[in-house]
């Protein structure tokens, strides 16, 4: 893997016997070509995850000429990571997106209402997709006529995450960052001069010890919602699934024991991560396994490797939806933990539990290569399309 643009769509599919080889051989190796250090092992991971002191995570630190605008709670370090999250938090309660199953699974059973009669869905594009899109969009009051710009802002940042920004930003990302802070600077604004009950409004009036968020904090806000709370959800729902059919005996147990459905979300997220890696820089000289990292340099920080890792997860390659301990490290650890994992979790077991109830029996339409999605940070697929027997839509639950 000696450039990003080298890894081949068959590795970003399936990158897991590269991690394994990684693991054995260079669990801590540097990249030349990108001017990084790869670390694989899941105890070497954990303990960058934990240590935001030592692995920092604000690159403006070390590429000053990003924009500050740019930048989110996952690229910003304590004390300022600390004050968004609180703000954020006050608006983004476990009680407020508990109050969104309904709606979910509303949405969730529209989608099977369309594909039922036809006996044919693309869980990509008729559910994974538009599912998490329209959650995060009627969150922040994204009329429906807007949302496909929105998805494909979100397309543009995704397939960039994990670049070298030293070598400059390309084009289309600029273009496309430019394009959505117009887009919610002007919605920020509207919402100052008209309020209304969504979660722009919710952060606007956001405040702790007389701080509130600003115009471009809460901007930042929303690249972090648009590409976290999208794209993961997206690719986990789409994992699941294909994790199901990929494992039929496991997808058996789900049917015969629906109890066991959070816990397979779980395994998912450990399996086939939706997010394969993260970055964080020295902020000093440090050793890891024997290897000096000096300050400034960058770490790729493999999660897909570190939860796949023998050392943590006995028969790490086996899927199992009952798996019991499962510490995978797809939502992060520590102070960046995923603030949208509860409702990413919530998203998907609700996207499992109607499809299963409604649709007895599924498989893969055709045996047409499975393509990967963008970009070596994302993990999932473009298009998945299913059979099944045809049946009434009148059945929702």
């Amino acid at each position: 893997m000696n450039q990003v643009n080298a890894i081949t769509p068959a590795m970003r599919d399936n990158p897991y016997p590269y991690y394994a080889l990684a693991r054995q051989m260079a669990p801590v190796v540097w990249n030349d070509a990108l001017g990084t250090w790869n670390v694989f092992k899941y105890e070497d991971v954990r303990a960058i995850l934990r240590n935001p002191q030592l692995y920092s995570s604000d690159a403006l630190r070390f590429y000053p000429q990003l924009e500050r605008r740019g930048q989110t709670m996952l690229t910003t370090d304590p004390p300022r990571h600390t004050q968004l999250r609180g703000l954020v938090n006050l608006a983004f309660t476990p009680r407020r997106v508990a109050e969104l199953e309904p709606r979910i699974r509303q949405i969730t059973n529209e989608a099977l209402d369309a594909a039922l009669p036809t006996g044919r869905i693309d869980i990509i594009e008729d559910l994974a997709y538009p599912l998490p899109v329209i959650m995060i969009a009627e969150l922040l009051g994204v009329p429906p006529a807007d949302r496909a710009r929105f998805k494909r802002w979100s397309n543009v940042i995704v397939s960039n995450l994990g670049i070298d920004f030293a070598v400059g930003v390309p084009d289309s990302l600029q273009q496309a960052q430019d394009e959505f802070i117009a887009y919610f600077e002007q919605q920020i604004e509207d919402h100052r001069l008209h309020p209304r009950d969504d979660l722009i409004q919710a952060l606007l009036g956001a405040e702790i010890e007389g701080r509130k968020l600003t115009a471009e904090e809460l901007l930042s806000f929303c690249i972090l919602l648009l590409v976290a709370g999208n794209e993961t959800t997206t690719n986990l729902i789409g994992n699941a699934i294909r994790c199901f059919i990929d494992h039929p005996a496991e997808l058996a147990r789900l049917r015969a024991d629906p109890s066991l459905i959070p816990s397979a979300v779980e395994e998912v997220l450990r399996y086939r991560s939706p997010v394969q890696a993260t970055i964080r820089f020295a902020s000093s000289d440090s050793e890891l396994r024997g290897q000096a990292i000096k300050q400034g340099q960058r770490l790729v920080v493999f999660l897909g490797s570190a939860n796949r890792d023998a050392d943590e997860f006995p028969n790490p390659d086996a899927f199992d939806v009952a798996r019991t301990p499962n510490r995978h490290l797809s939502f992060g650890l520590g102070i960046h933990f995923c603030l949208g994992a509860p409702l990413a979790r919530l998203e998907t077991k609700v996207a499992i539990e109607t499809l299963l109830s409604r649709v007895p029996a599924f498989q893969r339409a055709d045996n047409a290569p499975l393509e990967p999605v963008e970009g070596f940070i994302m993990h999932g697929i473009k298009s998945l399309p299913l059979n099944f027997e045809a049946a009434p839509a009148a059945a929702a639950v």
